[in-house]
């Protein structure tokens, strides 16, 4: 992909390098993060949450928040960041004003290792998210390089626009919280009583996000023709390594459908080309589908 042209954004936070995590991450250890991190990837359920609740078990409820230098980093890696956060500002900030709204943009933390976010503490395992409750992406960029090895998603250069859909996908979630989809979507999931019920409006969460880095990746490629040949056949092959049944196949052997969360391989290429191919909001109403 050539991204060469892209607005780098100054709403990137750069925290990797730095060490430790002030008020003691909760006042759990690092070791207990990663195990917890690992799990919740085994067992298709957010890091987050179980993160969450052995900090509140440990009694370590305060947690103070990192910060580190805002602007665009100059490494490449950094710059790259900076190119897709900046183009997703833009092609947002158009299509909200296209629909008479007002984009507000995430911010972009990127990291190395272990932070503190505002939905608890953020590590590598755990792999990027988005908080809403600070509206703040964050980004271990080693998850990068796992894409290549771990999950074997794309290969060399073709791997950047598999990259620019990690965090487009991400960006996707703040669009939900700014269209009152997520609260929503929350809401329903903290009255149902059913594990697997609440999954799968997980699912549909996921798959409307991947979606919606589709429409985002139409609208760039309209404004600048940025993808290359073997881009989309790459992106295809890193929404299909990350969906929950070849995960869940890879950690624990077997598809455990009720405890996915994002979504099989197919249904996620689905929903990203749709968005890809139609370019509308209107076209990623994952709620509305009989099947996501």
């Amino acid at each position: 992909m050539r991204w060469d042209d892209f607005r780098r954004s100054d709403n990137v936070e750069d925290r990797r390098g730095m060490r430790g995590i002030p008020g003691g991450a909760g006042g759990l250890g690092i070791g207990t993060v990663l195990v917890l991190g690992v799990v919740g990837w085994a067992l298709g359920i957010d890091p987050r949450l179980l993160i969450s609740g052995a900090e509140i078990l440990s009694g370590g409820t305060q947690q103070t928040q990192q910060s580190g230098p805002t602007g665009a980093p100059q490494d490449q890696t950094g710059q790259f960041v900076a190119a897709i956060a900046g183009d997703t500002e833009d092609r947002w900030r158009v299509i909200f004003r296209n629909a008479g709204k007002e984009y507000t943009p995430p911010k972009m933390v990127i990291f190395s290792g272990v932070t503190s976010s505002g939905c608890g503490t953020a590590q590598s395992a755990m792999g990027p998210f988005y908080c809403p409750l600070d509206q703040k992406i964050y980004l271990d960029t080693s998850f990068f390089k796992d894409l290549e090895t771990r999950f074997q998603g794309c290969e060399g250069k073709a791997c950047q626009f598999s990259q620019a859909y990690v965090i487009s996908h991400e960006v996707g979630h703040h669009v939900q919280n700014l269209l009152g989809i997520l609260p929503k979507a929350q809401q329903i999931q903290q009255q149902m009583g059913d594990r697997a019920e609440a999954n799968q409006v997980q699912v549909r969460i996921e798959l409307q996000a991947d979606c919606f880095a589709g429409v985002w990746a139409n609208a760039a490629q309209k404004k600048w023709n940025f993808i290359e040949q073997g881009d989309i056949e790459a992106a295809m092959q890193t929404a299909s390594a990350i969906g929950d049944d070849r995960l869940q196949k890879r950690t624990q052997g077997r598809v455990v459908p009720d405890a996915f969360t994002h979504g099989s391989s197919a249904q996620r290429v689905r929903w990203f080309t749709a968005g890809l191919k139609d370019g509308n909001i209107s076209s990623c109403d994952t709620f509305k589908a009989a099947q996501p």
